[in-house]
């Protein structure tokens, strides 16, 4: 069976240390040769736009920019769908290979058979 992970990060620049830990953890998992899938909720949203990762600074952590493009070659990316809504973030914002989607995916790829789901 394989080995998938589901992360969901709900934290952004408001809690650094929460954010990176949730980015570090998806993309060791990634390189690890896990199916990972991270969602992008809450202030993790801005993330999805051209840039922010950049922006996003915590001493004695990988960058942000680093992790996200490993999670974009090596694994799946979403922005919450109600969470692009209210900061007014479109398909057309977001950086190529973001998709977004809403809670009945996130839950369908929760409960799949082998997969193990977190949240920070």
């Amino acid at each position: 069976m394989a080995k998938k992970l589901v992360i969901k990060v709900t934290a952004g620049a408001d809690a650094p240390e929460r954010c990176s830990q949730a980015f570090t953890v998806a993309a060791v998992a990634v390189a690890s040769g896990v199916d990972v899938s991270l969602w992008l909720t809450g202030e993790s949203s801005w993330f999805a736009l051209p840039g922010r990762a950049a922006e996003f600074e915590l001493p004695h952590a990988a960058p942000l920019p680093d992790l996200l493009d490993s999670l974009l070659a090596g694994g799946r990316v979403t922005l919450c769908t109600q969470c692009a809504a209210r900061r007014e973030i479109t398909e057309q914002d977001v950086i190529e290979g973001v998709r977004i989607a809403g809670a009945q995916v996130f839950v369908q790829e929760s409960l799949a058979d082998g997969t193990q789901a977190l949240v920070y």
